[in-house]
């Protein structure tokens, strides 16, 4: 049993100390957006991450026939280091190229937003690997569908909040059937909540979602630990009821990063179905990932399974206490954030 309390020791530290683990689905460390004004004029907002108090060494640089091409000195908006200006093109900026300065010499992203006066939206994700950006000529239905399939996928596998929810799901409802329902009422909620708050048909601030979505892991954490004490749960036994209710609260923390993107005036059903299938195919990964490693572990190690067998068994608890841990970190430091 001592193993098992390390190794849940170890599991807290590891998620808490991870980078952005506070923050987790923000859609930092860096971001470009760049929206049109007129036919020359550009509004430019870049952001980028503060390393030790300074900001990081990397730059957005706009086109050679852009004025200014580069922004005045970042200013500390308490999170990030921040420059806005105003950009005069002499030519279009379509199949034109926008460089993230230095980006190749870091580990980190950085999302650029592209809006014309017409309303089209191109996002994409810069990377060390593909650091600049070339402006689509034009952007399809297909290239929509696509992109904000990409950003969703993206999105869900890099947001560690829902990714522990879904994962404390699986710890918590061990029966395959029961486990379905769950994570199908999980996708509708969510689905609900980001259509609405993406449509502007709803709007609640996002502190307090992300702390709730916090909560939400807690109280989780608890029914997993209170498992095999023989009292009826509601999680456990109608864990779809439970799902559903959360799944409403998680789709508005996907509508939140949602919202920094944009929707393509012209294509807003369209990418906001993307998104929402990229939030679903990350997350059916994740689950049969998870899956794969409980059978591998089954396989090659079946007493270490067997910690894991049923409600109430010691390694059950350990992942409780793991969940409970982390969990309770995140929602410390959200509601402190207010």
């Amino acid at each position: 049993m001592r193993w098992l309390a390390a190794m849940g020791f170890l599991v807290v530290m590891l998620v808490a100390a991870m980078p952005n683990a506070t923050r987790a689905h923000a859609l930092d460390p860096g971001y470009l957006s760049l929206e049109q004004l007129s036919g020359q004029s550009w509004r430019v907002f870049w952001r980028k991450p503060d390393v030790s108090g300074r900001p990081m060494r990397i730059d957005a640089r706009l086109p050679a026939f852009c004025t200014p091409t580069t922004g005045p000195v970042p200013y500390s908006d308490g999170k990030a280091w921040v420059s806005q200006w105003q950009a005069t093109c002499s030519e279009t900026l379509q199949g034109a190229t926008i460089v993230i300065e230095g980006l190749e010499n870091t580990r980190t992203d950085v999302l650029a937003r592209l809006q014309t006066a017409d309303g089209t939206v191109i996002t994409s994700r810069l990377t060390a690997d593909a650091p600049s950006l070339v402006v689509p000529e034009q952007l399809s239905g297909l290239a929509v569908f696509w992109q904000y399939l990409v950003l969703g996928w993206e999105h869900i596998l890099e947001g560690l909040d829902h990714l522990l929810f879904v994962f404390a799901l699986l710890v918590l409802v061990q029966s395959p059937g029961r486990l379905l329902g769950a994570i199908t009422a999980f996708t509708v909620a969510h689905s609900i909540t980001l259509a609405a708050a993406s449509l502007g048909l709803l709007s609640v601030p996002s502190p307090p979602v992300e702390a709730a979505i916090a909560l939400s892991i807690v109280l989780l954490a608890v029914e997993i630990l209170k498992q095999g004490d023989g009292k009826p749960y509601l999680t456990a036994n109608a864990p779809w009821i439970v799902a559903f209710l959360f799944g409403l609260l998680h789709g508005l923390g996907f509508a939140g990063a949602l919202s920094e993107i944009g929707l393509p005036a012209g294509d807003i059903p369209l990418a906001l179905l993307a998104f929402n299938l990229g939030v679903e195919a990350g997350q059916l990964t994740f689950v049969a990932g998870v899956l794969a490693v409980f059978l591998v572990v089954r396989w090659m190690a079946p007493v270490l399974a067997r910690a894991f067998h049923a409600p109430g068994a010691p390694g059950t608890k350990v992942l409780g206490y793991a969940i409970g841990g982390v969990s309770v970190i995140w929602l410390t430091e959200r509601v402190a954030g207010f």
